[in-house]
């Protein structure tokens, strides 16, 4: 991971960051500035850690370096004051060094200090060890900005952003940016309108994405376009999605679909090598959307553990149990020491079923080789051969899902992830990274009786689609 830079611009105030000074720098006379972290008043000593967003300097103040006056102001400063100062850089005695910082080895004397900015008490002091709430956090924004931890997130989307421009462009694409007062276009979320001053009751639409104009460059002949783009869409905020964000938007023309995986997979290989050191394995599995939604209830699936969905349609529907054999499909996750759970959280699990679409979750525990409570008395004649096709041991707990396929497939897969954390689990592997390919472009719509979008349409069909396109169900594709 990046550290340091060490191409800090030098200025009147500063020749070095607040965390680049080693024991190499020892005896330089050097120039820093920064916010008061924290300050120590021992009497004839004044301690303070100064901040940057490369991180802390802790610095000395003493009469014999910078005076009975400088001394004297160096008592009056408080968290979050902007100062300057000039000093020389000395080493810490090996017992008052500070492994925990990267400038633990030294300390600097101050000779000359600067005032450049008081601060009253702030509201909260940019510490990650305290626990501030996000509408506070947003009313002092400019206080948040200063954490550690925000600070190192804008550095890390820096560097993403720069990687991301450097490997396309050493790949031929040119980064092209396109309108952001257009016409509105049917895209699949409400655009944000702006009044035009110079043509009364028109209006101008943020573009949803820039899909249509990165199109209009493919037919114009500029056919490796990248853009770090804004977006904006009129919707309710997710997790994922905010009512303006930012993507890499990409498009070329003359390639497969092989030709997009093997750049964008490079892609990250390079991001997840400069900024973790981590190698990834390329080139990433491909998992057809029918396997991710068969096993995992999921099209993009966290793989870095097992709990996969186990078809059980056929063995339960030997029961009289009522619940499963009237159901199109039966399916379960097997949960690893999930015995553990105590009544009261299993059949919270019910209810919790019921925010995805099902009418509940079955649960039972393998206990002494066989099922026991839950529904175990409804699927006692078939527990042996249940606890063998599902692989199910000692300890485990087993979550059933009987329903329509969507709504079982949504309520396991959610399920599974949900069992992951609440019981706190190991992965298998720190990543899991791997393609999920052919979506289906429709699926039908047993309510409204038609066909309806599952995927968006700015990709090609393959070509099975196409023929099915001439079958008797044509009509219903509106």
């Amino acid at each position: 991971m990046p550290t340091t830079p060490q191409n800090l611009v030098k200025s009147a105030y500063r020749t070095h960051s607040c965390g680049e000074l080693r024991k190499d720098n020892v005896g330089q006379t050097i120039k820093l500035s920064g916010w008061v972290h924290n300050y120590r008043d021992h009497g004839n000593l004044v301690f303070i850690d100064l901040r940057d967003r490369e991180g802390l300097t802790q610095l000395v103040f003493d009469a014999d370096a910078c005076g009975a006056d400088g001394l004297a102001l160096s008592r009056e400063f408080r968290s979050e004051w902007v100062i300057a100062i000039t000093g020389e850089v000395v080493a810490r005695s090996g017992n008052l060094s500070n492994d925990k910082l990267l400038t633990g080895q030294i300390e600097v004397r101050v000779k000359e200090l600067k005032v450049l900015s008081q601060s009253p008490t702030p509201p909260f002091l940019p510490d990650d060890r305290e626990q501030v709430n996000e509408e506070r956090r947003m009313t002092y924004r400019y206080l948040d900005i200063r954490r550690a931890q925000m600070q190192e997130t804008l550095r890390v989307r820096h560097e993403v952003v720069r990687t991301m421009r450097r490997y396309l462009g050493d790949r031929g694409f040119w980064e092209i940016e396109t309108p952001i007062l257009t016409k509105s276009t049917p895209e699949g979320a409400r655009g944000f309108l702006v009044p035009s001053r110079l043509q009364a009751g028109n209006w101008y639409a943020l573009p949803q994405s820039p899909q249509l104009f990165k199109q209009l460059l493919m037919v114009g002949g500029c056919d490796k376009y990248m853009q770090v783009a804004r977006c904006f869409r009129d919707e309710d905020p997710r997790a994922d999605r905010q009512a303006e964000f930012t993507q890499l938007d990409v498009e070329m023309a003359f390639i497969e679909r092989a030709d997009i995986i093997a750049l964008m997979e490079g892609l990250v290989a390079e991001i997840w090598k400069e900024q973790l050191g981590v190698e990834v394995s390329l080139p990433m599995p491909l998992v057809s959307y029918h396997e991710a939604m068969n096993d995992y209830g999921s099209d993009r699936p966290d793989m870095r553990f097992g709990m996969k969905l186990h078809d059980v349609t056929p063995i339960v529907k030997k029961t009289d149990f009522k619940v499963f054999t009237g159901a199109d499909l039966v399916k379960c996750v097997v949960v690893p020491g999930g015995a553990k759970m105590s009544r009261s959280e299993t059949d919270a699990l019910a209810e919790w079923a019921k925010g995805y679409g099902a009418k509940g979750l079955a649960v039972t525990k393998v206990v002494n080789g066989v099922f026991d409570t839950g529904i175990a008395k409804f699927i006692a004649p078939v527990s042996a051969e249940l606890i063998a096709h599902v692989g199910a041991k000692e300890g485990d707990l087993i979550a059933f899902a009987a329903d329509k396929t969507k709504i079982v497939h949504k309520v396991l897969g959610e399920f599974r992830q949900k069992m992951f954390r609440d019981l706190k689990m190991t992965p298998d592997r720190p990543w899991s990274m791997f393609w999920v390919v052919d979506f289906p472009s429709f699926e039908y719509d047993e309510e409204g009786k038609r066909f309806v979008a599952l995927h968006h349409p700015f990709t090609a069909p393959k070509d099975e689609f196409l023929a099915d396109l001439d079958s008797p169900d044509r009509a219903k594709i509106e």
